[in-house]
């Protein structure tokens, strides 16, 4: 590793300039991004690029290479990093894994969302957190609703929002009613739909909601 380099890419009989090998910087690189991201569509975003990144150009080998390598300087594990980019004699012209060679001169780019989460990364909204916001945005229009439980012969009627959402329905039914729940299997059916976390009053639902 080290030293000028040069390469021959895709049957050009000319020398390409590949510059001097540099070491591993261990600064994760600082970006925004235009949209911002939550962890979920930034772990996304990754998948599908290693996902698809192999079957552009290059070498599957040394794509498995680069995504452990930033992997591990992402985790803090800079030397890991290292170890894995000289054992797959990746060449580093800027120090950086955002652009690099292998040792038959194929370029390899990563897009810096694969080596750092950005500045304005959202957090995660819980389903609670959700609804919390929504009653507190707007209490909702109070109207009788009539719950039949698959398993019961008779149905319960509740007075409800149009601003609760399905998880606060289900507390209720469980406090009050002594239905047994489980709060992240069970769902109300309407239309032939399963509804599992939305508010009510973004639905056009009946009088009558089965429960199971």
């Amino acid at each position: 590793m080290g030293g000028c380099l040069g390469s021959r890419r895709h049957g050009d009989n000319s020398s390409v300039s590949i510059g001097r090998n540099q070491p591993l910087k261990p600064e994760k690189p600082k970006w925004k991004s235009d949209i911002p991201l939550t962890e979920t569509q930034l772990r996304s975003k990754r998948e599908e690029f290693w996902d698809t990144a192999p079957a552009f150009e290059g070498r599957k080998e040394i794509w498995d290479a680069l995504k452990a390598a930033a992997y591990a300087l992402e985790t803090g594990d800079h030397g890991l990093a290292q170890a894995i980019i000289d054992g797959a004699n990746i060449s580093l012209p800027h120090g950086t894994l955002m652009d690099s060679y292998d040792e038959l001169g194929n370029r390899y780019q990563l897009p810096v969302y694969t080596l750092s989460a950005p500045t304005n990364l959202l957090e995660e909204t819980s389903e609670s957190d959700a609804g919390l916001d929504s009653e507190n945005a707007s209490p909702g229009l109070e109207i009788p609703l009539k719950f039949r439980l698959s398993n019961h012969t008779k149905d319960i009627k509740l007075y409800v929002r149009t601003s609760d959402t399905v998880m606060k329905l289900k507390l209720r039914l469980s406090e009050e009613e002594g239905v047994p729940t489980h709060q992240d299997k069970d769902g109300f059916i309407l239309d032939g739909c399963c509804l599992i976390k939305y508010a009510l009053k973004m639905q056009k639902f009946q009088r009558t909601m089965l429960f199971r």
